[in-house]
């Protein structure tokens, strides 16, 4: 199996966008009696109303669902994206050369 190479501003980039999706979803019930009020009962009449009523009562069921599966893929993006950050952080500290560490180089 090949090697799979995804640099980590791509995880964070995709973490940041599943936080904005989350967000998104999250507050899009609290928009539907904003859209009713605004559709209204135009020449009295309230079936459109009570269409985006049925939608949103349906859509909200599924949204939950994707709510609580995009959590966990987020979480497990950030968790992924720390995860290597702090390896390359510490990798990057065991690497580093003291003032004296010259005197035990081999010499030429």
């Amino acid at each position: 199996m090949p090697d799979v190479y995804v640099k980590v501003e791509h995880l964070n980039e995709l973490n940041g966008s599943l936080k904005q999706i989350l967000v998104e979803f999250t507050d899009a019930g609290k928009r539907t009696s904003a859209l009713q009020d605004m559709i209204g009962r135009p020449d009295g009449e309230s079936s459109l109303r009570d269409k985006t009523h049925d939608f949103e009562g349906g859509w909200d069921d599924r949204r939950n669902a994707l709510v609580e599966k995009l959590t966990k893929i987020q979480s497990r993006v950030e968790g992924t994206c720390k995860g290597w950050q702090d390896f390359d952080l510490n990798a990057a500290k065991s690497l580093k050369v003291t003032e004296d560490a010259g005197s035990t180089l081999p010499k030429r």
